[in-house]
């Protein structure tokens, strides 16, 4: 998986967890909505001021945004 993907899926994750709106997170951190989807797309690069305020935001560590996902637990028939 490449980083920018990686970035992508965990940042939607987190937003998601905090129950953030794209708009929401945005607005919050200065920056458009359109930039958001982009980077949760995967589609362009962050910055590291935008990591920043988006792990600061979202009560992460930017380190967060860079783990592999959560394996998930797999029910038991």
């Amino acid at each position: 998986m490449d980083i920018r993907q990686l970035f992508a899926l965990n940042l939607r994750r987190l937003r998601r967890e905090a129950g953030l709106s794209q708009e929401s997170l945005a607005h919050d951190a200065g920056i458009d909505r359109a930039y958001v989807s982009r980077l949760e797309r995967g589609v362009t690069y962050v910055g590291l001021e935008i990591i920043g305020k988006l792990s600061d935001l979202l009560k992460v560590t930017p380190i967060e945004f860079f783990q592999p996902p959560p394996k998930r637990l797999k029910k038991k028939t």
